[in-house]
């Protein structure tokens, strides 16, 4: 039973942040005029036909609408008590969808029932969100021991694994943004530090590597990431460990040689000197290996462990990019990186996208006068490439205006989480905020051209119910958590 502990206790519905409720409804607004420009034809007289894009769209923005006044009718304390079920059910949908005999568009990840498609990878999210904040908030569970921590991953990678058995890479990238709730529940900085290294290795690596150093036949992309490695190890070295001294001796054996031996292949006998780098990198580690044996202290292991982590990380770099990846992955990432230019391939769905949003303008070309969106040159302008639709038809203005809605979104979700009194509120409000803010970010980053085409949607933007389904479920369950933090229960 639940009872106002005072005259001034508020019932769930006056609990609720009306505030993230007005901006998701602004949301769905700007995302049914969207699909409606994207998925609008020459001649079409009827935009809210069932028979149209824009009107099925109007049907699972109805049922989102629904599913949320249902999850913010139901108990909060049900997502917590059923919070490893969930996870549970989903994990077998998601097996299950691995040996799914529909395929479309080359992925297994649809379950077909008839005329409805459901994409099981979509509500996968908000159960592993439940199953993490569920674990992270028993009494006891500590992020610091190494077996509480393996744990968390263990939720994290087990729904990935079985999405990429789907042939679906990009939504299981999605899990990835769970790290940034880890981190902010205690998971050490140098765990965040080593993915974004390897992202740079692979990038500046992969980038360069056939560019030369001046007149030396050492690579540009080879060179930087070696001594990155060493400059790195340095710094964790003074950070964790301390250590002045032997960071003063890391910097000038690190820095200096390469120096040294660049001068000397310049100048003197031309050579590649990411060979004798490598040395110097590897005798690096064996010192730090020494130090921890002789002192000890494990941050010096761990820091071992970085180095040599990332050096077999960029040397096997090249090969899973060349052996392992898929063709169309590996046009995509070189494409990207500006190592290919297919404007008529792998590069034309960018290509186009940028073309669409440039011809926006400051106001845009205003509601279905887009010319790029009508003639359909850009495909899945109204899924994973709505946005070019905002910028061409609502410009700049509204391009910005949609970006600033979703910021005010990501604003409000920080606030709530932090306002939780129950580390389970806590977990789970920076679980939905990370997935919000990976699938913005990157979704609006490939249709710019910034970062790779992986095949997100946009929420509440991109046409389809399952992502809309799941994007509500996310954000109505924490709204439902969040407007039980003021009652007193029997």
């Amino acid at each position: 039973m639940v009872h106002p502990t005072d005259r001034h206790h508020k019932g769930v519905i006056r609990s609720l942040d009306w505030w993230t409720i007005l901006i998701y409804l602004a949301l769905l607004t700007f995302g049914w005029v969207s699909v409606c420009g994207a998925s609008y034809s020459y001649g079409d007289t009827d935009i809210f036909s069932l028979d149209t894009r824009s009107g099925m769209q109007i049907v699972w923005i109805g049922t989102s609408i629904v599913l949320g006044f249902v999850l913010l009718m139901t108990d909060d304390r049900y997502y917590e008590m059923l919070a490893f079920i969930i996870f549970g059910v989903l994990l077998v949908l998601l097996f299950g969808t691995i040996f799914n005999p529909h395929t479309i568009k080359g992925s297994r990840s649809w379950l077909v029932i008839g005329p409805l498609r459901l994409q099981p990878a979509e509500f996968a999210k908000f159960a592993t969100a439940l199953a993490l904040a569920k674990l992270m908030s028993i009494y006891g569970y500590d992020i610091h021991k190494w077996k509480h921590f393996t744990a968390a991953l263990v939720v994290i990678f087990i729904p990935m694994i079985f999405i990429v058995l789907q042939h679906e890479t990009g939504s299981a990238l999605v899990y990835f943004s769970f790290f940034l709730m880890l981190y902010r529940e205690g998971m050490p900085g140098s765990v965040l530090l080593t993915g974004v290294a390897m992202v740079v290795y692979f990038v500046v690596g992969i980038r360069y590597a056939d560019v030369t150093m001046w007149y030396t036949p050492t690579s540009v992309g080879r060179f930087s990431v070696l001594l990155m490695i060493m400059l790195f190890s340095t710094a964790m070295v003074r950070v964790y460990c301390n250590d002045r001294q032997r960071t003063i001796q890391f910097l000038v054996v690190s820095v200096g040689s390469s120096l040294v031996m660049l001068l000397f292949s310049l100048f003197v006998i031309p050579f590649d000197i990411t060979k004798v780098m490598m040395a110097v990198c590897g005798l690096l580690i064996l010192y730090l290996v020494w130090l921890w044996l002789s002192t000890r202290f494990r941050n010096y292991m761990w820091i071992a462990a970085f180095a040599l982590g990332s050096l077999v990380f960029y040397s096997g770099a090249d090969y899973v990019l060349n052996n392992m990846m898929q063709p169309h992955q590996r046009v995509r990432i070189n494409v990207l990186l500006g190592l290919e230019e297919d404007l008529k391939g792998a590069g034309y769905n960018v290509h186009q996208s940028e073309i669409a949003i440039g011809s926006g303008g400051l106001e845009g070309k205003g509601f279905l006068n887009g010319t790029q969106t009508k003639l359909k040159f850009v495909p899945e302008q109204d899924t994973d490439f709505i946005f070019c639709t905002v910028g061409e038809e609502e410009g700049f203005v509204g391009s910005a205006g949609v970006l600033l809605l979703f910021l005010a979104l990501i604003l409000r979700l920080i606030h709530l989480a932090e306002r939780q009194p129950h580390a389970f509120g806590r977990i789970y409000g920076y679980c939905v905020l990370s997935i919000f803010l990976f699938h913005v970010f990157i979704n609006v980053g490939m249709v710019l051209g910034l970062t790779p085409v992986i095949g997100i949607p946009l929420p509440f933007f991109s046409y389809g119910g399952s992502s809309l389904w799941g994007f509500t479920l996310l954000l109505f369950i924490f709204l439902r958590i969040d407007a039980g933090r003021n009652l007193v229960r029997q």
